[in-house]
């Protein structure tokens, strides 16, 4: 199986579990080896009480970008680290998107930039990911 292929076997097989993003109507839009795209538009129960979207829900998509491409490798990678940066509000409505690049990979070590944009592409918020492999592989005969 080529990389990008196993990119999106291992991303069809987490997405199908994937309870929590899919239960925020969130999308995968693109998955490669170390990279991935998701988005997901900024509902009602997701607006706080200053009427813009809660940064957990900003952080969420972020974090789950990173998961899919810490995974498309078809090693089990957990986050074990992330820090936010948050640029300016999310608004209700708001379609957000969440593109997620490996930075490095070394041992069971890895480390994700995840910039989470409006769709006209002004940034939301920046996160730094760090992930450790759990030891467990999509795939045991690859």
């Amino acid at each position: 199986m080529n990389p990008d292929d196993l990119a999106r076997a291992c991303a069809e097989i987490m997405w199908a579990d994937d309870h929590a993003s899919r239960g925020l109507g969130m999308a995968l839009d693109f998955v490669a080896p170390g990279r991935s795209r998701l988005s997901m538009t900024v509902a009602q129960s997701m607006v706080n009480g200053l009427g813009m979207c809660h940064g957990g829900f900003v952080l969420t998509l972020a974090d789950s970008a990173m998961a899919f491409a810490s995974n498309a490798h078809g090693d089990k990678a957990l986050a074990q680290h992330i820090a936010v940066v948050y640029v300016r509000p999310a608004r209700l409505g708001e379609r957000l998107l969440a593109t997620a690049e490996e930075r490095l990979r070394s041992g069971r070590s890895g480390m994700y930039d995840v910039r989470v944009t409006g769709e006209d592409g002004s940034v939301v918020a920046e996160m730094r990911g760090h992930t450790r492999l759990s030891g467990g592989k999509f795939f045991p005969e690859a």
